[in-house]
């Protein structure tokens, strides 16, 4: 059978593996000599792929659910024309399922002694580092029937970070600050403990805030004002064991807390106080401290990123000798976990005392939506039930919030969307009342 056409021969190859020299190739191309010279040429034309150059460049780190550029530079060394198909290679959670091909493959054009660039777009959907995999290069002659293959390591690194959501929330939490600071005409009724200020008494002000000495020189009566304390230190402690690895909707409990963290952060650094980091399950899986307010957000968010939790119990006594020696001054402790009960009266309760005996402590717990919408289920028996069970575990984290508080804590127990502006609220009354 002669074989004619581009077509043809294409299909008469299809069964040979590239690479390998089949015996069945003589017998094609003895028939037709005329195509063997021609497929010859084509694979001689074809660019050399291991003399090619290979450079990256582009963004090295995105907030989840962003998109990241990474942009590959191809140099042709030879004296042929580049005509290829390329893939660049990342993990599957680079992308949303489904668009990794679109996105990782690129046909391109280099001339002889040129450079080109082509950028891949990764959307990741989890934290951590993604580092790039393999660049596969396949060059075609200019007729298409050979090609050369060959792969090249282009080391490349992009960091997801935490999205940081409650960012929205910031500007009305910032405005209730100013409110406390006095750098507002609102009149607040909470005290701090740092004078700032006379001014004349109006009807509904705390007579104890009375300066009797300013009155007598004045012919109005006149009250100090005072504003919260600044340069207070704040310890964030983020739970890293088996429970923080529970989902609450499509998340660990872990970037929830997380979340919540960095809103605090960002609030309390704008109120002038320090902010350190401590991640914690047998072992430290994260500590920062001593940056300055300009700079603590951008290093929580680096140091969070590549945080995961760990599959085992927390060893409390552990977690709570590392924040006595991380917080050696008095501080407000605040410790994200969970509120079930055998972690808390087995875990924490025991070692609680040494904690509150020098820090005010605050613990802030993820509470999972889904179970209030189980308790308030009816209408069959299987939603009784659920309805039941939904009950009684609201019912045991309301008696573990209680001992805390017992013990002297603040507890901020809410859902992923209401824990951030809830702890904030939290930190501001504590600082309010001149707790810190």
């Amino acid at each position: 059978m002669a074989l004619t056409g581009r077509a043809a021969l294409i299909a008469a190859l299809a069964s040979v593996p590239v690479g390998v020299w089949d015996p069945s190739w003589t017998g094609i191309l003895a028939v037709n000599t005329p195509l063997a010279v021609a497929c010859a040429c084509d694979f001689a034309l074809a660019a050399p792929v291991r003399r090619l150059g290979l450079t990256r460049s582009g963004d090295a780190s995105a907030r989840l659910g962003e998109t990241a550029d990474v942009t590959l530079t191809v140099s042709n060394p030879s004296g042929r024309p580049l005509r290829a198909r390329l893939r660049d290679a990342w993990p599957p959670s680079s992308w949303q399922p489904g668009t990794e091909t679109a996105a990782s493959r690129h046909s391109l054009t280099v001339p002889a002694g040129e450079r080109r660039r082509v950028t891949t777009r990764l959307r990741p959907t989890r934290r951590g580092d993604r580092h790039a995999d393999r660049v596969t290069i396949r060059s075609y002659g200019p007729l298409g029937l050979l090609t050369r293959q060959g792969t090249h390591r282009v080391p490349w690194t992009v960091r997801v970070l935490p999205p940081f959501t409650s960012r929205k929330h910031l500007p009305s939490k910032l405005s209730r600050l100013r409110e406390l600071d006095g750098r507002t005409s609102v009149l607040t009724r909470g005290e701090g403990t740092e004078f700032d200020s006379l001014r004349e008494y109006v009807p509904g002000d705390d007579t104890r805030s009375i300066d009797w000495r300013a009155t007598a020189r004045h012919s109005t009566v006149a009250v100090r004002t005072w504003r919260p304390e600044r340069d207070r230190h704040i310890l964030l402690v983020l739970d890293t064991g088996r429970t923080s690895a529970g989902r609450v909707g499509d998340a660990p409990r872990l970037d929830a807390a997380m979340d919540a963290a960095l809103l605090l952060a960002a609030l309390a650094s704008r109120a002038g106080d320090r902010v350190d980091l401590l991640a914690y399950d047998r072992r430290v899986r994260a500590l920062l401290q001593g940056r300055t307010a300009g700079d603590v957000l951008p290093s929580l968010v680096n140091a969070m990123a590549t945080l995961e939790p760990e599959l085992v119990e927390t060893d409390a006594r552990g977690l709570a000798a590392t924040t006595l020696r991380s917080a050696p001054r008095r501080s407000l402790v605040v410790l994200f976990t969970t509120l079930d009960a055998a972690p808390i009266e087995e875990g924490l309760l025991p070692v609680l005392p040494q904690l509150t005996q020098r820090h005010t402590v605050l613990v802030a717990s993820v509470a999972d939506p889904h179970v209030s919408r189980m308790a308030q289920a009816r209408g069959h028996t299987d939603a009784i039930y659920e309805a039941a069970a939904a009950a009684q575990a609201q019912s045991e984290r309301r008696h573990i919030a209680d001992q805390l508080r017992r013990h002297g804590v603040t507890v901020v127990d809410a859902t992923p969307d209401e824990l951030p502006p809830a702890l904030a609220d939290a930190y501001l009354e504590l600082k309010a009342a001149g707790r810190l």
